[in-house]
């Protein structure tokens, strides 16, 4: 279906403009006219508009931004303000100029008779798959409110989560650009004139001396081919990456890596049941949810296990014999999920798991940047201190010569 930009004009006369999917001028001028605007023009999107649409995208809506929308809504919703006053009211705080004309095309959408989750789902890469199918649910149920409340502590949960993780590697990140510089500085720069002070005085250099200054020679020399290569490695890695197979074996690796693979574990098997909790909560129906929950989940392996466990509830099996054998989910958390499937409360004790799962990871980061930062000061002091060795013995050897 081709898709019309338009400009209209409300009551007010205040000028409206955006885009909608029809088969015809005429239908996007008749349902302006049933949402109470009068068209002024309509026109087939042309390529300058998508090209302005790419350039609009480099500017995503930040997550803190979404959030704030979720709890107006799930407010104002649970005031008991009709859907559009409420998408209205929101429309005009907005400060995001994107998220402002998101909220817009979605209310206008609303006016033309679609339903709010039809509406979202034109713009699944900012909602997402998984608030979108909770929408659904709700308006099918009847408690919007209660959904969009719980979604909304779900997006707020998982902010916060990723906040914790990024704060604890900020600082070794940084202390990690520092020591390349550092490193970087004494190669390419103050060993050459140490060799040359050297070279003058007829000292013969050490092997280690000799291999950090051609190192430094070569990255004078070639730094644009390091460079070059550099790219082309990230490149392909990517590429593979974004592969499937690329993707499982990285998350994999993930997995494996000491004390940071146990920590991503919790983070997933928190946001597995915090996920799925919150889909069952809003009605959403088990096979339904274990779909959407797999994709949200953000690893291939534990996307792989979900995905058997799905296949398994198909078949009448319960959710935690699958996952058991996976040997992805900790034991613990199978052993709630499957007293949980026991006594008929799976939402309740997934919640727990959850709960307690971003409490252990919340430890975990504590632990780590406790760890790291030590760990990684002895590394880089080594190098450096290396570095500083290879200079030091020639010094060393030149005070021995004018001794004698």
């Amino acid at each position: 279906m081709p898709t019309y930009t338009y400009r209209a004009r409300d009551d007010g006369g205040r000028l409206v403009k955006g885009a909608m999917e029809a088969l015809s001028n005429d239908e996007v001028t008749a349902k302006l006219r049933a949402m109470g605007y009068m068209a002024t023009n309509v026109a087939l999107a042309s390529r300058a508009i998508k090209i302005g649409e790419f350039s609009e995208s480099l500017r995503p809506i930040k997550h803190q931004d979404l959030i704030v929308f979720y709890f107006q809504l799930a407010n104002l919703i649970g005031a008991g303000i009709p859907i559009l006053t409420a998408l209205k009211a929101i429309e005009a705080q907005v400060e995001h100029r994107k998220l402002k004309n998101v909220i817009g095309d979605v209310r206008r959408n609303i006016e033309a008779g679609g339903l709010f989750s039809v509406s979202l789902n034109r713009y699944p890469r900012i909602f997402g798959k998984l608030f979108i199918s909770m929408v659904k649910a709700g308006e099918e149920s009847g408690k919007l409110d209660k959904v969009l409340h719980s979604y909304a502590l779900y997006a707020e949960s998982q902010q916060d989560l990723r906040e914790k993780i990024k704060g604890a590697l900020f600082y070794p990140a940084i202390l990690f650009i520092a020591s390349i510089a550092v490193i970087l500085f004494i190669v390419t720069f103050l060993i050459p004139q140490f060799v040359s002070l050297f070279s003058k005085a007829g000292l013969k250099l050490p092997f280690i001396t000799q291999m950090l200054y051609n190192i430094g020679l070569i990255i004078k020399k070639y730094w644009y081919l390091l460079v070059l290569i550099f790219g082309v490695m990230i490149f392909v890695i990517r590429n593979y990456i974004h592969t499937k197979v690329g993707r499982f074996h990285y998350d994999q690796f993930l997995l494996k890596i000491p004390v940071i693979g146990m920590l991503m574990r919790k983070v997933y098997v928190a946001r597995f049941s915090r996920t799925l909790a919150t889909l069952q909560a809003s009605g959403v129906a088990i096979l339904q949810s274990l779909d959407i929950t797999k994709e949200v989940i953000g690893n291939k392996v534990m996307f792989e296990a979900i995905f058997k466990a799905r296949q398994a509830v198909e078949q009448g099996q319960r959710i935690s014999e699958p996952l058991k054998i996976s040997k992805e989910f900790p034991l613990d958390a199978v052993e709630m999920i499957a007293i949980g499937e026991e006594t008929g409360n799976l939402e309740g004790m997934l919640n727990k798991i959850a709960d307690f799962y971003d409490m252990s990871v919340g430890f975990a980061i504590k632990k780590l940047t406790v760890i790291i930062e030590p760990v990684f000061l002895a590394i880089m002091g080594s190098i450096i201190a290396f570095i500083m060795a290879s200079m030091l013995i020639p010094v060393f050897d030149m005070v021995k010569l004018l001794r004698h």
